[in-house]
Formats: structure tokens, C-alpha cells, sequence
């Protein structure tokens, strides 16, 4: 077992290079067996996500080879086979490999998805689509089973905003035959890079990015080489981390337009950004204000940077809420931060912070009980005093491509242990 160790309240200067994005790589990669050929994914975040990825496709005969954040993939010799549940149980994100051994070989066997913690998150949605393409689907001994080997595209409404059953009824449904319509689709930056690929490989995917997406089946897949945006989640982490403890910090590799929402959250605090095309230089943030965040599907805030910029509120003057619309059991990281001496609570489904400006949280022992929390007690850690060690630093590898060197080079003092 590994922990992070955090000597804290060190001021972080230079810049920072965002990597490609997690949630992206994580369907990316299971999208990329629909080509029946070699597709290589450029930008690839070296993350504990895409080597479980990469071992799952070993297993069903795909070669891959990673080497400098590219990924290539050989599916040619693929099989169908039963997809190993200790890998499934430990990534949500397989789930994407339903919809893609469906539109693959009409078939399939995956493990029911494992993943963070963070509240019910059921799979019916992805299970209405396939049903409604063709597929008879069922629960077998813990297992799904998916069968179709003559899907037919259909208008598919989504009964709520679901990136994962938006994503892989796509997935499903570019060799379909006829057309597929998504209506209520998520509209996330990730389904774009998704839809992006699949075109890229032959696929006639139109509409990604609003709430329609029109799929016209085609009969066969190609190779190709895509270029994956990067993460709008691990930019948010580090701005907020230079905003909470940095004396200058440059946040490149940024598409700004993906954090349009958290980027005004950042500037109603007070927080001075200067924003160019591809980076954000963040200044040192004083006299913060506190601020009301609501989490909601994109383009609005984003669930998964609701625990990183928490640390943050407690350096705001006054009383700042977050309501996390999404997963409202994302509260985890409340009592660890109030083991650090944050003024921090939980009220009915909503996170109450008492900041104020001269705050000094304390290090202490935590606990990362999923990624995003993690992250988190990391930006609280930068900014205690004394020394922060985080346990279950596990589900921080899964989603943060060389955090320690990446913290380190901005003047953090942070290392990683082995227990």
C-alpha cells in the first residue's frame, strides 16, 4: 500500500503541463476495438485506469503498447470472451466495453462495474438503449450479458443526462444498421473526443456535444491516429491548488471553453486569472469572497470538481455552499477536511464551509475514499501546516497522470511512500 506524505504551506510557483483526459482515455480506449485494425491514441494519461484498461484488452488478445502518453491498439486478433471481473470491479469505466463488444461482435459478458463510491449509479439507462437497438440483455450470476447480433438503430431518449449511456449507446450503434437518434444526450467535451474518434475511423456520427446526436450505422470500421483533449478536471484540481497555495502558477495545455463554468466560479472569489488560448496564468488569490456552487451536467459545474476547489472555500471570507446535484454523497472529504481544522459540515444535501482569509489548516492523517476526494485532501494538504499523510492514495492514481513530479516541480514538498 502507498501513501502521499505533504509538508505543507510551501508556496507554488512555475507552470504545469495538463495531460490527456481521464474520463476521455476511459472510453477512448474500449471505442478503438470497433475498427478491427490499429488505432493509435495520442496524449494518453499514464493513470492506473488505462494500464487496467490496457490488461483487459491483453486478455481478449488486442495488443497495446504504451510508450510516451501513445497508445496503440491492435484488435485484429481480437476474441469475445468474458471480461475478467477483478479488472471490472475495480473500473467503473468498463462498462464502455458493453457497447463496444456489442457494436464489435454482437455480443458480450462484462462484470457489473465497479469504480468510486459515490452514491446509486445504475447502469438501466445504457441497458434501455441497447434493448431499444436490438439487444436482449441480462443479469446472469453477477455478470451482463449482451446479445445482438443484428442491431437496428432507433430513437433513444435518455430518461436523465447520462455521459455513460450516452457514450455507449454510441458506441453500440455506429455499425447498427439505419439510423440512431440520442435525444437528452450528455453533452460533455468527452463525448465530442469520443464522437471525434469514431468519425475518424469511418463512423457517421453527427451532433456530439448538443442534446441530439444523430449515428448513421455503417458496415465496417478503420484505423486511425486521434489526438485526445486534455483533462478539464485535473486543470480545475491544479488551479485550484495555485489559487489555494500559489504565488504565481501557469496551468497549460488548457481548453478553457471545457471550464467556462468553473473559470467564473474562480473569478466571482476574487481569484485573478490572465486566460490565453491554450493556458491560464493564476495569480496569488487574496481577499477571497465566498460563492454558492451548484453542481449540474455540462456546460454547468462540474460534480467532479466540487472536492477539489472545497479546500479552497475555506480560504473564502463568509459562508460558501455547495450542492452537488449529481452525486449528493459526494461528502467524503468533509470530515477529513474538518479533521484539518476546517470549518466544514454537511447540512441536509448541502456542504457548508466558514471560511476566512487567514485560515490555517492543520496536517493530519486522511483518508482518499474515491478520486475526486483524493484531490481534495491534496490542495488541503499544500496548504496546511505540518505534515498531511494520505492513505488510499490508490484512487488518486487512477485519475492523476504523475501528480507527485507534477507538484514537485511547482515547488510542492510531496512524496509518495510505500506502507
Amino acid at each position: 500500500m502507498k501513501k502521499i506524505i505533504i509538508n505543507g504551506n510551501q508556496p507554488l510557483t512555475g507552470e504545469v503541463t495538463i495531460s490527456g483526459a481521464k474520463n476521455s482515455a476511459v472510453a477512448l480506449i474500449p471505442a478503438a476495438i470497433l475498427a478491427e485494425d490499429i488505432v493509435t491514441l495520442e496524449g494518453v494519461p499514464d493513470i492506473q485506469d488505462v494500464h487496467s484498461l490496457m490488461e483487459i484488452l491483453e486478455i481478449m488478445g488486442v495488443k497495446t503498447e504504451f510508450s510516451d502518453n501513445r497508445l496503440t491498439i491492435d484488435s485484429r486478433e481480437m476474441v469475445s470472451i468474458p471480461m475478467p471481473s477483478g479488472k471490472i470491479n475495480s473500473l467503473r469505466a468498463s462498462y464502455y466495453f458493453m457497447g463496444a463488444l456489442l457494436g464489435r461482435f454482437g455480443e458480450g459478458v462484462v462484470g457489473l462495474p465497479g469504480g468510486c463510491y459515490l452514491g446509486p449509479r445504475p447502469i438501466n439507462l445504457h441497458i434501455k438503449g441497447f434493448e431499444a437497438l436490438g439487444a436482449k440483455v441480462t443479469n446472469e450470476q453477477g455478470a451482463i450479458y449482451l446479445r445482438g447480433e443484428n442491431l437496428t438503430g432507433a430513437q433513444i431518449f435518455m430518461d436523465m443526462v447520462s455521459i455513460g449511456a450516452t457514450i455507449n449507446v454510441m458506441l453500440a450503434a455506429v455499425k447498427a444498421k439505419g439510423t440512431t437518434i440520442i435525444e437528452n444526450a450528455a453533452r460533455e467535451p468527452e463525448i465530442i473526443d469520443v464522437a471525434t474518434l469514431l468519425n475518424n475511423m469511418g463512423a457517421k456520427v453527427r451532433g456530439a456535444g448538443t442534446d441530439m446526436i444523430r449515428i448513421e450505422g455503417v458496415e465496417k470500421l478503420h484505423g486511425t491516429h486521434h489526438q485526445m483533449i486534455p483533462d478539464r478536471i485535473e486543470a480545475g484540481t491544479y488551479l485550484s491548488m495555485a489559487a489555494a497555495c500559489g504565488k504565481g502558477v501557469k496551468v497549460k495545455n488548457v481548453i478553457y471553453e471545457h471550464l467556462d463554468s468553473f473559470l467564473a466560479k474562480l473569478k466571482e472569489m476574487g481569484v485573478e486569472l490572465d486566460i490565453s488560448e491554450d493556458e491560464i496564468f493564476v495569480h496569488e488569490a487574496k481577499n477571497l469572497k465566498a460563492v454558492t456552487i451548484r453542481t449540474v451536467p455540462y456546460p454547468g459545474f462540474a460534480t467532479d470538481l466540487q472536492q477539489p476547489i472545497t479546500p479552497l472555500l475555506l480560504k473564502a471570507q463568509g459562508t460558501s455552499e455547495v450542492i452537488d446535484t449529481i452525486y449528493p454523497q459526494r461528502i467524503n472529504h468533509v470530515p477529513e477536511l474538518a479533521r484539518m481544522g476546517g470549518d466544514i459540515a454537511v447540512e441536509g444535501n448541502t456542504i457548508v464551509t466558514c471560511g476566512h482569509e487567514n485560515l490555517q489548516l492543520s496536517g493530519a492523517e486522511v483518508m482518499a475514499s474515491d478520486l475526486r476526494a483524493g484531490a481534495c485532501l491534496v490542495v488541503a494538504g499544500l496548504m496546511a501546516h505540518g505534515t498531511t499523510t494520505i492513505h488510499n492514495v490508490e484512487y488518486i492514481l487512477r485519475g492523476y497522470d504523475h501528480i507527485i513530479e507534477k507538484i514537485k516541480a511547482l515547488g510542492g514538498d510531496i512524496k509518495m511512500v510505500e506502507e
